[in-house]
């Protein structure tokens, strides 16, 4: 399960990606409308903007804006900001490798092998579903709407 944080982020983001691309949103405005403590979103927002995904500007016109399109942020590059690695098991993970301190022969390591196929799988979906496409997808509960994302890659 994603955390509640990730949830809150990504609420957050598709508030941006919905919002005028010349106006930005406030912190206060966001939190209301997505039911968001309003301190948490600040260090939520504040993480996002340090991995270059929003940008904020001060003032009257001011708030914060993705610095990206939609299109091009991953579910998976923002669950791995807010969550860290996606991996079920260290010795899988892309991004936080580390060999398990109870495995003799990592090869031929059976609970590796179980998930390994399971990971690749989640992985793929997770880095080529957008923003764009999670706000373009209808009914979760619908068996078919969420089968097909698009074949855009994110960039950068």
């Amino acid at each position: 399960m994603i955390s509640q944080k990730a949830k809150y982020a990504f609420k957050a983001l598709f508030a941006l990606a919905a919002a005028d691309a010349e106006g930005g949103r406030q912190i206060q405005e966001i939190a209301l409308a997505e039911k968001i403590p309003r301190n948490f979103l600040e260090h939520i927002l504040l993480d996002l903007k340090r991995h270059g995904l929003v940008s904020s500007r001060r003032g009257k016109n001011g708030g914060y804006r993705l610095l990206k399109h939609p299109t091009q942020i991953t579910v998976g590059q923002v669950l791995r900001i807010v969550d860290g690695p996606v991996a079920p098991l260290p010795c899988l993970s892309r991004t936080a490798y580390d060999r398990c301190a109870d495995c003799v022969d990592e090869a031929n390591c059976q609970v590796r092998r179980a998930f390994a196929d399971v990971y690749r799988a989640q992985v793929e979906v997770l880095d080529s579903r957008t923003l764009a496409d999670a706000l373009a997808a209808g009914d979760p509960d619908d068996a078919g709407a969420l089968a097909e994302p698009s074949r855009r890659r994110a960039v950068g």
